[in-house]
């Protein structure tokens, strides 16, 4: 029998912790206001953060559109432990960093706030990637909606193949320099790119990517091949973004039976055979562990050396409870093993999540076909 056993989160240079009680329904007899967050460097950058981050993608028209209630939603995480907090520029189109700027209003200094840039802000082609000339306008934007001086983690949130890399970094560097900015990141950057970034920073004496944001969950492994270990080689911290597989791994999907989840109706991956039959086999282990999926699918997250923090997406109330909930679970090795004989690690089943990075060499079909008249051996 597989026993979903209850520790304290421990700091990335791993220490020892008493071990709290775990009930038999597998949910820890602490409650989120009473528990002591123990916090992970992000990467080499000396910053503590919690191994939880709170993504803010749900604050605004986006998900929740009540601004006091997703304020009040920041609260609670923060007065959990969590001391990180993710946002961007293009949720909800601006309205989520405003909703946070407002929750951090007397808190900011304890709080480590991350925002990103590159999405569309409008239909002019200029109001978005990754140009020095769009950075720089972008970031007075975010400071003003976030009502704060400065950024500790500006991060690129899409590669920009149309934006030399050097560009970026010089205009980023520029920011650091001016203390607009603490740290950069990359996010779903292939591990080609982030070896590329970190060469140029070093040969044109840049500042350098501190940070990579990558999809990651048991049902999303694929970064376990190069991301990650490219990222542990330079230092880099890693959060990691859909831990949950985008509602996959929260119980709501099953095979066969229909879901309330809203997003299924939009994503192909929802309906993807083989992810259903590996979320089919997921569920029984969870159950056998004493685990609700949602803390399986978090601990396992947040259990890969290579990974800092797991970025949360709560819309409600009751679901950041839900998820305070599992801060306390860690996954023994045979409960891992098991997850492994599901999904193999380093690859990601089914179809690939449609918000992930999708190089042009691979999206673009004249990238990968030569010239007709060229294709022939003779």
């Amino acid at each position: 029998m597989l026993t979903g056993k209850s520790f304290r989160i421990v700091p990335e240079r791993r220490s020892v912790s008493s071990i709290i009680g775990h009930p038999a329904s597998g949910h820890p007899t602490s409650t989120p206001q009473e528990r002591r967050m123990h916090y992970r460097t992000l990467g080499r950058t000396g910053i503590k953060v919690s191994p939880y981050a709170l993504g803010a993608m749900m604050f605004g028209a986006g998900g929740n559109p009540d601004h006091e209630d997703s304020i009040k939603i920041i609260h609670r995480a923060l007065d959990a432990g969590i001391n990180f907090v993710d946002t961007a520029d293009r949720y909800s189109g601006g309205e989520s960093e405003e909703i946070v700027g407002k929750a951090l209003k007397g808190r900011r200094d304890d709080v480590i706030l991350a925002t990103k840039v590159n999405g569309p802000m409008s239909d002019d082609p200029n109001q978005r990637g990754n140009s020095r000339r769009w950075i720089m306008t972008e970031v007075e934007n975010s400071l003003r909606r976030l009502q704060t001086d400065h950024i500790d983690l500006y991060q690129i949130h899409r590669p920009d193949p149309d934006t030399d890399i050097e560009e970026t970094l010089s205009a980023l560097s520029d920011l650091i320099h001016s203390g607009k900015v603490r740290a950069i990141g990359s996010s779903t950057m292939p591990a080609s790119d982030i070896v590329e970034a970190q060469w140029v920073a070093e040969r044109r004496g840049l500042e350098r990517f501190r940070t990579e944001q990558p999809p990651y969950s048991i049902l999303n492994r694929g970064i376990e091949t190069e991301v990650l270990p490219v990222a542990q080689r330079y230092g880099m911290g890693t959060l990691v973004w859909s831990p949950l597989a985008k509602g996959m791994l929260t119980g709501r999907i099953r095979k066969g039976q229909q879901t309330d989840l809203r997003r299924a109706a939009i994503f192909t991956s929802f309906s993807d055979e083989r992810r259903l039959d590996a979320v089919e086999q997921i569920i029984p282990l969870a159950h056998e562990a004493g685990l609700p999926m949602t803390h399986l699918a978090m601990a396992f997250a947040i259990a890969h050396p290579g990974v800092t923090s797991a970025i949360i997406g709560p819309r409600t109330m009751d679901q950041l409870d839900d998820l305070l909930a599992g801060v306390d679970v860690t996954l023994t090795d045979e409960i891992l093993n098991r997850i492994d004989e599901i999904v193999p690690p380093g690859t990601d089943v089914g179809t690939p999540d449609q918000s992930a990075y999708v190089p042009p060499a691979v999206q673009r079909s004249s990238l990968r076909r030569r010239p007709v008249d060229e294709r022939a051996a003779a």
